[in-house]
């Protein structure tokens, strides 16, 4: 069984930082892409920030300049540092990882999994 889980979540007043971290741990081969999205209530799961295997970084732009992400291959780890945030930020914050799993018989398909959701505040 894969298991993402997620850290760091917290109130944090405007224009303050707030880093994110998952692991994800399991009888993992390869994780491919590796990130995280958000959900404000009542609107969409929105793609944040993801980095590929190799390193190639996709951010959505209300992010860029503001966010960055990270990788630990080694550990299988994805950290998301958010800097001079604002109110518009507030959401739930879910890992996503894109992994092949390894069993005893072979190799899994590519498989999409998620962590439980860390709550993100931004409020003076």
């Amino acid at each position: 069984q894969v298991q993402l889980v997620e850290s760091g979540g917290g109130l944090v007043q405007p224009g303050g930082s707030l880093r994110l971290s998952c692991a994800a741990s399991g009888n993992i081969f390869s994780i491919n892409d590796m990130g995280w999205y958000r959900q404000a209530p009542g609107k969409q799961r929105e793609l944040v920030a993801t980095m590929s295997l190799g390193g190639r970084t996709t951010f959505a732009d209300s992010v860029k300049d503001r966010f960055t992400i990270s990788r630990d291959h080694g550990k299988n780890t994805v950290s998301l540092q958010m800097n001079s945030m604002n109110p518009k930020d507030s959401a739930v914050y879910y890992c996503n990882a894109k992994i092949v799993g390894e069993e005893g018989w072979g190799l899994t398909l590519e498989n999409d999994y998620w962590g439980q959701g860390t709550q993100v505040t931004v409020s003076s």
